[in-house]
C-alpha cells in the first residue's frame, strides 16, 4: 500500500522490508529511499518521502536482469516485468544493425530496459545472400530453419561477416551473439574467428552451442568442447547460453568442461534456466524427425508440441508438413516431464556460477486472428512459451521447495551474476543489480512466502504472482501486483563502442 507525504525529502520510501544486496551481503531490515531514477539511501533508521510503500515482511531486491529474452515487443517485456525482470536483453541471437533496433525500442518505448548484442546470424545471411538487414530485435529467430544462411562461408565472405561484427561493437552492441547450434556443419576457423574478434575487442561471445558427441556422433566439434577450447585458445570470454537445455541428460560433462576451463584461467560463463521444455523455430535441425534426440527427447513426435495452435504433433508426416510450411514457427520439445523432477530443476539452477536467463520467446497468434503487441492483457489466443512470463518466480518458488539455494544466493544469480558477465563491455550495469545509495533504481519487492509462477504450457501467458511492485528506473511499472501498463521508463543498456 502507498502513502503520499508530499513535503519528504525522497520521491519514494520503500520502507521496513528485507534488503537483499548481494554485493555487500546485505541481508536485513532496512528503508530504501530513492530520488528520481536512483537510490538515495539505505538505511536503519526510518525514512520519510512523498511516496511509501510498505514492504514490512516482504523482500526488497535488485531488479532481475535477464540475459537471454528474444521477445523485445512491449507486451513481451510487459509478461517479464510482472517475473521481477527490470532489465532483458537479447544477446544469444542478437540484432543487427544495433543502431536500428535500439532506436525502434527507444521510439516505440519499453517497460523495462533493453539492450542488444551484434547478430552473427543476421549479419551471415546478408553476406551470404546479399538480403538486406532487417533491423530487428526478433531478426534472426525469422529465418533459423532456413538453408541459405548456413552454407559454407568464403575467406572473402567470412572476412566481410567479421568486418559488420566490428562495426555493430562500434556501434554499442553488448558483445557477439553465435548462433552456432543452428548452424552445426560449419567450418570451426569460423567461430575462431569469431572469438578472436570479440577478444580483442574485450567483448563476451554468446554462444548457442553445436550438439555434443553424445546427441549426433558425426558431429563436426563437440559442442562443449568446443565453447571451452575456444575460451582457452583465444582469451574470449565465452558465454555458454543454456547449457542446461543444450547439454540435456549430458549437463554433467558439460559442466565439468567449463569448471577445467575456467581452472585453465579461461572466462566461461554460464545460464540456466529451470523447464524441462525448449522452444525454436520447428524448421531448424532440433526438429528433424531423426534429429528430436538432439534435445533429449525420445525421438518419437509426441514429444514437440506446434505453439500457433497448441497442437500435439502424432506423426512424422504431420511434423515435416509444418517444417516446410511454417519453418519459422515455434514449437515446444520436451526433453524430460517436469512433473516429479523438481529435484532435477533445483540441481540445474544450483549449477555454481550460473546465472538466471529465461530465454524467453516472442509472442505467437494462432494465424487466424490479428494482433497488437501492445495490448494488454493479453488475449487468449496469443502463446509463448511459459518461461517467458514465469522463470524467475519459479526459480524463487523451486528454491523455497527445495532448499538447494538460500533465497540471497537466489537473488544473486538473478541480478548480480548476469551484471559481472557484463561489467566490462557495458560498465553502466554497474549501477544496477545492488540495493546501494547511488545505484539505479531498478528494483523488486515480493513476498518470499508467496511468490510462483502460473504459465504452463497450455496457458502460457499467465504472469507470475507474488511481485508486489517491481520498480525500473524509480517508476514502479507494477504497483501492488497490477501492471501500469501506460508506464514505460525502459532505457537502453549499451556497450562502450
Amino acid at each position: 500500500m502507498a502513502i503520499r507525504n508530499d513535503t519528504s525529502p525522497y520521491d519514494v520510501v520503500i520502507r521496513g522490508g528485507r534488503v537483499i544486496d548481494p554485493e555487500s551481503g546485505l541481508n536485513d531490515v532496512r528503508d530504501v529511499g530513492l530520488s528520481g531514477d536512483r537510490i538515495a539511501a539505505v538505511s536503519v533508521d526510518g525514512l520519510t518521502g512523498r511516496r511509501i510503500l510498505d514492504a514490512r515482511g516482504l523482500v526488497v531486491a535488485p531488479g532481475f536482469i535477464d540475459l537471454h529474452s528474444h521477445g523485445q515487443t512491449i507486451g513481451e517485456r510487459r509478461l517479464q516485468a510482472l517475473d521481477g525482470v527490470t532489465t532483458a536483453l537479447e544477446l544469444e541471437a542478437g540484432a543487427a544493425p544495433v543502431s536500428v533496433a535500439y532506436a525502434r525500442a527507444a521510439a516505440e518505448g519499453r517497460p523495462i530496459n533493453y539492450g542488444f548484442s551484434a547478430s552473427w546470424a543476421v549479419l551471415r545471411r546478408r553476406v551470404l545472400t546479399g538480403e538486406p538487414l532487417p533491423g530487428a530485435s526478433d531478426g534472426p529467430l525469422d529465418n533459423l530453419g532456413s538453408e541459405d544462411w548456413r552454407a559454407p562461408a568464403t575467406r572473402v565472405q567470412l572476412a566481410t561477416i567479421l568486418g559488420s561484427l566490428d562495426r555493430e561493437l562500434a556501434d554499442g552492441a553488448l558483445g557477439i551473439g553465435v548462433l552456432l547450434g543452428y548452424a552445426p556443419a560449419i567450418d570451426p576457423a569460423e567461430p575462431l574467428a569469431v572469438a578472436r574478434l570479440a577478444a580483442a575487442a574485450d567483448v563476451p561471445m554468446f554462444t548457442h552451442a553445436r550438439p555434443l558427441v553424445e546427441q549426433v556422433p558425426d558431429v563436426v566439434v563437440d559442442g562443449a568442447e568446443e565453447l571451452t577450447r575456444l575460451a582457452i585458445e583465444t582469451g574470449v570470454h565465452l558465454h555458454y547460453c543454456h547449457i542446461n537445455s543444450t547439454s540435456t541428460r549430458h549437463l554433467d560433462r558439460a559442466q565439468s568442461l567449463v569448471e577445467s576451463a575456467r581452472a585453465a584461467g579461461a572466462e566461461v560463463s554460464t545460464e540456466v534456466y529451470p523447464y524441462g521444455a525448449g522452444m525454436t523455430s520447428i524448421g531448424s535441425d532440433y526438429f528433424h524427425p531423426e534429429k528430436l534426440h538432439i534435445l533429449g527427447a525420445t525421438g518419437t513426435p509426441p514429444d514437440v508440441i506446434y505453439a500457433r495452435t497448441g497442437e500435439t504433433i502424432a506423426t512424422a508426416e504431420r511434423l515435416r508438413y509444418l517444417r516446410a510450411a511454417d519453418p519459422s514457427g515455434l514449437a515446444f520439445i520436451r526433453s524430460f516431464d517436469e512433473d516429479g523432477a523438481s529435484d532435477r530443476l533445483a540441481s540445474i539452477l544450483a549449477l555454481p556460477q550460473a546465472a538466471v536467463a529465461s530465454d524467453a520467446v516472442p509472442l505467437v497468434v494462432d494465424g487466424v486472428h490479428s494482433f497488437d503487441p501492445s495490448q494488454w492483457p493479453l488475449p487468449g489466443f496469443v502463446r509463448t512459451h511459459p518461461r517467458s512470463a514465469g522463470t524467475f518466480a519459479r526459480t524463487l518458488r523451486i528454491i523455497r521447495e527445495t532448499g538447494v539455494l538460500t533465497l540471497a544466493e537466489a537473488v544473486a544469480k538473478c541480478t548480480l551474476r548476469p551484471a559481472r558477465i557484463l561489467e566490462r563491455v557495458a560498465p553502466a550495469i554497474r549501477r544496477k543489480a545492488r540495493v546501494q545509495a547511488g545505484c539505479d533504481a531498478d528494483l523488486v519487492v515480493f513476498d518470499a512466502e508467496r511468490v510462483t509462477d502460473t504459465a504452463t504450457y497450455q496457458y502460457s501467458t499467465r504472469p507470475s504472482t507474488g511481485f508486489v511492485h517491481v520498480i525500473v528506473n524509480g517508476e514502479a511499472v507494477v504497483s501492488d501486483g497490477v501492471l501500469r501498463e501506460h508506464l514505460l521508463p525502459g532505457r537502453p543498456l549499451r556497450g562502450r563502442g
